[in-house]
């Protein structure tokens, strides 16, 4: 019986308040959901225009969580800071952030545009960056907390078969800025840890016209599939949590085994 209250109290996130970028599809979208049904009240932040940052509201407030979203970009900084203010507003401080805004294309180096290049690079490293800094400082107010970014094995290894420099430089750089965030932030009671998921089955890796490149996927994969958005949620859980209390700078692979060929 101890042992099993003591695990309920390692996972639980109840009444603390979470951020989460990137939450209106696939992995933010699901962690959103996960984060609330621990026990979490979340603030879902996305720029999107086809419903999916209301609908994620809509389905965590049907389980009876707390949530509200706040509509902006995560190359603005500005957008981020009134979107953490927001969450202070109606909850009074923030102990969790997810930062899983980020876009994926390819195209070979040598035919890609800066403007190319300089919007992956925008959108999924500075934006993290930008997210990051935002969250910290009402962090700080709060006495610390935990910031899980979201990068991808192409941060460790290169994809086979694509072509995308200017995606796997970005997730690189997301995993190192998260080390040395962690290290700057170690002594204020801010963890900062990072997700890299390999191939998964969100929204954008399952259109029909995606078939021969998921099936690609899946064979190189030593599990022989694709993740499962849903198999992002334990790990958000775990370094959200007093479970990953000890857990900082960690890179977390979620790859079905995919770095070890």
């Amino acid at each position: 019986m101890l042992a099993e209250h003591f695990s309920q109290k390692l996972f639980n996130l109840d009444k603390r308040v979470a951020f989460v970028t990137g939450a209106g599809s696939g992995i933010g979208q699901t962690i959103a959901y996960a984060l609330a049904s621990a026990g979490a009240h979340v603030v879902c932040f996305d720029l999107r225009e086809d419903g999916g940052l209301p609908e994620t509201v809509k389905n965590i407030e049907s389980i009876g969580g707390q949530a509200c979203l706040y509509s902006g970009d995560v190359r603005q900084l500005n957008d981020l800071r009134s979107a953490v203010a927001l969450a202070k507003k109606n909850y009074g401080r923030l102990d969790i952030a997810v930062n899983a805004a980020g876009i994926a294309n390819a195209n070979p180096a040598l035919e890609m545009e800066s403007e190319q290049w300089q919007r992956v690079i925008d959108i999924n490293l500075t934006g993290v960056w930008n997210s990051c800094k935002a969250e910290a400082e009402l962090m700080l107010e709060s006495g610390g907390g935990s910031i899980i970014n979201i990068a991808s094995m192409s941060g460790v290894i290169v994809n086979r078969g694509l072509e995308q420099a200017h995606y796997n430089s970005s997730k690189a750089g997301v995993i190192h800025l998260t080390k040395s965030l962690a290290m700057e932030w170690i002594s204020k009671g801010i963890r900062v840890n990072s997700i890299s998921p390999g191939y998964t089955a969100t929204p954008m890796n399952t259109r029909p016209e995606m078939i021969h490149q998921t099936r690609e996927f899946e064979s190189q994969t030593p599990i022989q599939r694709m993740a499962k958005v849903e198999e992002m949620a334990g790990p958000a859980i775990f370094l959200a949590s007093d479970a990953a209390s000890f857990c900082t700078g960690v890179d977390l692979l979620v790859d079905g085994g995919f770095v070890c060929w």
